[in-house]
């Protein structure tokens, strides 16, 4: 059986992240534990201070079948060049044309809702499908593949 999979992300404010990302991916958040109406609820009824209620957050798939998304509060700022990013793919099945039109109108979608247009890279034929690097509101570059 393969391992779940946790994507961890390092945030100035893990809840506006949070919610930008749910808006990308079509995810949601995730529930409060149990018997809680909402997440102030709970962490007020487990004592955690007010200051601290967006030292986390995690945003999941509603159908279950992709990775939760964890994103943590840390001091520092982004420093460099993500090692590691997220491709969004918003165009499968499509080429030439076609998938650039698609990537085009999902990067002004995102823009819309806070991700910054870096570049864009045309098809390459015969493996290079062309693709948009974009970032996220607090500089996390990501594709849209």
């Amino acid at each position: 059986m393969a391992r779940h999979l946790q994507i961890t992300i390092d945030a100035a404010d893990p809840e506006t992240l949070g919610t930008f990302w749910a808006d990308v991916l079509d995810y949601r958040q995730m529930d409060p534990p149990g018997g809680h109406a909402t997440w102030d609820e709970a962490l007020a009824a487990m004592g955690v201070p007010e200051e601290r209620w967006n030292d986390a957050n995690a945003i999941v798939d509603p159908d279950g079948e992709g990775p939760r998304i964890f994103l943590q509060r840390v001091p520092e700022a982004k420093a460099g060049k993500n090692r590691l990013h997220i491709d969004v793919r918003a165009a499968p099945g499509l080429e030439g044309e076609p998938r650039m039109a698609a990537l085009e109108e999902e990067a002004e979608r995102l823009v819309a809702l806070g991700a910054k247009r870096l570049e864009r890279f045309e098809p390459a034929p015969p493996l290079g499908a062309g693709w948009i690097v974009m970032a996220d509101p607090e500089g996390n570059e990501f594709c849209l593949d």
